[in-house]
């Protein structure tokens, strides 16, 4: 038995070393069929198998002598590496030469079924052993499959149990619930895969064939059964038709059940194809045929993936389409538009992708292109998943509680403001994450040594760096803002505040802003290696050129400063300002803003201003001169006014604004038509002109009620006298006038008046003050 090992080794040696040349020339022999049948016996006996495997390391350790002529000469050595056009046209010649001869060795077997050629020479092919095996293969085969349907039936209520819950559930959000559901619906899925693969083995080893033994056949079945299934099983994840509440993907049943049909038939052909039949074709019959069957299964499962997405092409575009116009931020909807214009390009890529892998590379490209496309999957549908997570918890608008608004009135309108725009940016970072871990996965990019390098490592720990400081600065100037907004709070923070504060807090978020800003940006880009020494030294030369050639400039914001200093105005204060009188609305470092009477806006720079009259300090006063005939009581006249301010003082919209009695200063003038009395009352600030107006309504309405006449202007005509103080008499006459007031001709009465009442009316008498003497002239 020793020596018959170390013989069978030498055997498969052999037959490893010939392998390449009998695979580059397919179509000269069909090698013989007993070899691969003794390799197949030794393979399944474990004490040969084991003394094999030690052989092959023995000769692996010692290693094979260099021959000399294989050694490369030194004028084939290349000086450097080949260029990036170079190897890609070499890439291109290679892949585009072994998909020539996949394509020739299917012709060649298909010729060869025709004319009979695949069979060797004295070669004769065993039908009932043939039938045999198939009979038994088909029993495992029916076996493993009736397993798998009853534990999916066992499991069902399972799954219907979890799938409500994640519908109905409560405690978590939608995304967390659908995400451990997701996770519970496929380890019962997987449990239920591995039960009929232990079951199938069972069945195989101690019920079909040869008690005791697991033939090759039914364990090339059972290890594709158990690769295909669980494949079909995280499909089965992301288009789950049957369960609500276990589907990843936001599509419809009837749409999660076609592609989840299409799709798990399209495993089931290039898995079983592949896995099973090929294998056993290669051993029964031809390793020729088997190989040019697997080519032509890969080429059929090509066709047909490729009339699949055709015929999708627009329905799945318009569905996509549906999903853009749903989307809330522009980033996602333009990226679905763009996917949904473009997603069959992708497909098609991917499926010639791995035809031409296949093609080129048998050996590895099925595993190759299965962990890949796994690794894909899970990083699009991980990134589909925390960006729905994000948009769940903190993409929502962010409601504070009721005593938080109160005191913080900014506040909240502000995180809805700032948390869409840290969402973009994360889920940007997201799908850059995404993208490099698809390229990763497919070889495209090696993310590790990426990482592991000095401008990976230094790429991501600035990005981190820059997140951490854009973070702090976000945090302070909420903080800091929110605690403004806090003091002008006349709620919250110690009553109404006044109109000093109100600006000097105003102006301290400003400058506190633009001090964030600014040492943010200088520490981001210090942080991203930028010098910013040259930075702050131009910025050094720069405001000194400012200041020596905008001095106007630097003269408003020097008053502007001392003018917030002193307090001399402030927002809302009624002030003169540079000849404008008005209301101050909004004032800056360097200038003011005035509304004045009639609704003008003015902007007055401080460099402009001399004085500031500012209207509404403490108290104010409105002062009020009103003038009586000369033939009216002073004194009489004054208790008028007294008994108006008295009036003005019991009226409820105007006595909280009244700080003092009035003050009656007397007569200052004895004017040409009057004699004027001047009064001043005491009231608020900026309530002076709403008060004067009231008194000067209810001085005249006292001053009817009492007969007190306010004259007109008069007018005295002087003709001169002589040198002895005599007056020479003027002619005086009254002319009666053509008509009337009234529009009558003048003396005649009214309808219904008497020539009495007509004679008593004061308008058709000469005026009895117009009297005086006129000398001739």
């Amino acid at each position: 038995m020793r020596a018959l090992s170390l013989t069978l080794g030498w055997l498969l040696i052999a037959l490893v070393a010939f392998a390449a040349p009998a695979q580059a020339q397919p179509a000269e022999g069909s090698g013989d069929p007993a070899a691969y049948a003794t390799l197949a016996e030794l393979l399944e006996d474990e004490q040969s198998r084991q003394q094999l495997i030690d052989r092959l390391r023995d000769l692996a350790d010692d290693g094979p002598a260099p021959r000399p002529e294989t050694a490369t000469p030194p004028s084939a050595t290349p000086d450097a590496e080949p260029s990036l056009p170079r190897q890609l046209a070499e890439a291109t010649s290679r892949i585009v030469s072994d998909v020539g001869d996949q394509v020739d060795n299917l012709i060649g077997v298909v010729g060869a079924l025709f004319t009979g050629g695949l069979s060797g020479e004295g070669s004769a092919f065993d039908t009932a052993a043939f039938s045999s095996a198939a009979i038994n293969l088909g029993l495992v085969i029916l076996a493993t499959f009736a397993l798998f349907v009853g534990f999916r039936r066992l499991a069902r209520p399972l799954f219907t149990g979890i799938s409500q819950w994640s519908l109905n559930g409560a405690g978590l959000t939608p995304v967390l619930r659908l995400v451990l559901s997701v996770a519970l619906a496929a380890l019962v899925d997987v449990l239920v895969v591995a039960l009929a693969y232990v079951g199938g083995n069972l069945i195989a080893t101690f019920a079909i064939g040869e008690t005791g033994e697991l033939s090759t056949r039914a364990s090339l079945f059972l290890n594709a059964f158990l690769v295909i299934e669980l494949l079909k099983a995280a499909v089965r994840m992301l288009f789950s038709s049957r369960y609500e509440g276990l589907r990843l993907l936001p599509i419809t049943a009837h749409e999660a059940a076609y592609w989840n049909r299409w799709i798990a038939r399209l495993i089931g052909l290039v898995g079983y194809g592949l896995m099973v039949v090929v294998p056993l074709v290669n051993v029964y019959l031809a390793p020729a045929l088997g190989q040019g069957l697997g080519t032509l299964i890969m080429f059929g499962a090509f066709l047909y993936a490729v009339a699949v997405v055709l015929k999708n092409r627009r329905r799945l575009r318009d569905a996509i389409n549906v999903k853009a116009n749903q989307a809330t931020l522009a980033a996602s909807r333009v990226s679905l538009q763009l996917f949904a214009r473009t997603w069959h390009l992708f497909a098609l890529a991917y499926f010639l992708m791995v035809l031409v892998l296949t093609l080129t590379r048998p050996a590895d490209a099925l595993p190759f292109v299965l962990f890949a496309t796994l690794k894909t999957l899970a990083a699009v549908v991980v990134g589909m998943l925390l960006s729905s997570l994000l948009s769940q918890t903190i993409g929502r608008r962010i409601t504070l509680s009721e005593d938080l608004r109160r005191k913080l009135p900014l506040l909240e309108p502000r995180l809805n403001s700032y948390v869409p725009n840290a969402l973009r940016v994360i889920r940007t970072i997201i799908l850059i994450v995404v993208v490099m871990l698809v390229l990763n996965a497919w070889g495209a990019f090696d993310l590790a040594a990426w990482y592991a390098s000095e401008a990976g490592r230094g790429l991501v720990g600035k990005l981190v760096s820059v997140a951490v400081i854009l973070a702090i600065a976000v945090a302070a100037w909420l903080g800091l803002a929110s605690l403004i907004e806090h003091k002008l709070n006349p709620e919250t923070g110690g009553g109404v505040p006044s109109a000093r504060a109100q600006t000097l807090l105003a102006l301290f978020r400003n400058a506190l802003a633009i001090t964030i800003i600014t040492m943010t940006a200088m520490i981001v880009l210090a942080e991203i290696g930028i010098n910013i020494g040259p930075l702050i030294a131009g910025a050094g030369v720069l405001g000194l050129a400012i200041g020596f050639g905008a001095q106007k400039l630097v003269q408003d914001i020097i008053t502007g400063i001392f003018i917030q200093v002193e307090n001399a105005m402030n927002t809302g204060d009624v002030v003169t300002v540079g000849g404008i009188t008005g209301t101050a609305e909004r004032l800056s470092i360097r200038s003011v803003g005035i509304r004045d009477l009639n609704g003008t806006y003015h902007i007055v720079p401080f460099s402009s201003v001399d004085t500031v009259s500012n209207y509404m300090r403490d108290f104010a006063y409105h002062v009020g001169e009103y003038g009586i005939a000369y033939r009216e009581s002073i004194d009489d006249a004054i208790v008028a006014l007294r008994e108006a301010f008295d009036e003005l003082v019991a009226d409820d919209d105007h006595k909280m604004n009244i700080l003092a009695p009035l003050e009656v200063a007397g007569v200052v003038a004895l004017a040409d038509s009057s004699v004027n009395i001047r009064v001043r009352i005491k009231t608020t600030p900026g309530t002076q002109w709403a008060t004067g107006r009231a008194f000067n309504r209810l001085v005249k309405l006292h001053f009817d009620a009492k007969g007190i006449e306010i004259p007109f202007p008069h007018t005295t005509l002087y003709f001169g006298v002589g040198k002895e103080a005599e007056a020479p008499p003027a002619n005086l006459r009254v002319m009666q006038q053509p008509f009337d007031i009234d529009g009558r001709p003048g003396g005649q009465p009214r309808s219904g008046e008497s020539s009495r009442e007509s004679e008593d009316d004061p308008r058709a008498k000469p005026n009895p003050e117009f009297t005086g003497d006129f000398d001739e002239d």
